[in-house]
C-alpha cells in the first residue's frame, strides 16, 4: 500500500488517533543495541504518549500526527526542557512513520513540524536523541542538520571486558 505524498496531512493528535498513534510506536524498538530492550523502550513510549489520550490531564508539549485517506502513517512528539547548562531547548521524544511511508519525505515534515512548533515557544535550539546503532535514524537526523552533541557509554555489568 502506497499513500501519495502530497496527500498527508500534518495536525495535531486527537484522542480517536490513539490505537493508530500506539502501533507506530512500536517502530521505536528498531536499531536497538543488543543489551536494550525493545519491548520496553515500545512501553516507555506508550506510557508517555498515553497522557495525550487522557483528557482531563494538562498535556506538556505537542504531539502531531500524519493522515493520510485516513489513516495515521506518521507521529513525532516534542516537548520542552532545560537544558543542563540552564537554557530552554525543544525535545523531540518520538517520531514514526508507518514502513510504507519511509523515504516519502514524510519523516522531514513531522520533523519540520515539530521544529515549528518549537520556534512558536521561543525555543532556539531542538534535541533528541537515537540508539549510537540506529544507523537509518542517525543519517537521516544528520542529512536534516542535526549534529552529534554528546557520546553516551553503556556497558553492561554481566558481561566480561
Amino acid at each position: 500500500m502506497s499513500v501519495e505524498h502530497k496527500s498527508i496531512q500534518i495536525r495535531p493528535v486527537r484522542v480517536e488517533d490513539r490505537q493508530a498513534v500506539m502501533a507506530l510506536v512500536s517502530r521505536l524498538g528498531e536499531g536497538l543495541p543488543e543489551w536494550t530492550d525493545p519491548d520496553a523502550v515500545v512501553e516507555a513510549a506508550r506510557q508517555w504518549l498515553a497522557g495525550y489520550f487522557t483528557p482531563e490531564q494538562d498535556h506538556p508539549g505537542a504531539v502531531f500526527v500524519a493522515e493520510g485517506e485516513g489513516e495515521v502513517v506518521g507521529v513525532v512528539s516534542v516537548n520542552t526542557r532545560r537544558h543542563f547548562t540552564g537554557s530552554m531547548e525543544a525535545y523531540i521524544g518520538e517520531l514514526a512513520v508507518a514502513p510504507h511511508t519511509a523515504r516519502t519525505g514524510l519523516g522531514r515534515r513531522l520533523l519540520s513540524t515539530a521544529e515549528d512548533w518549537a520556534r512558536e515557544q521561543g525555543v532556539s535550539q531542538m534535541t533528541l536523541e537515537t540508539a549510537a546503532s540506529n544507523t537509518t535514524a542517525r543519517r537521516f537526523y544528520a542529512a536534516a542538520g542535526y549534529r552529534e552533541e554528546a557520546i553516551r557509554f553503556t556497558r553492561a555489568l554481566d558481561q566480561p571486558v
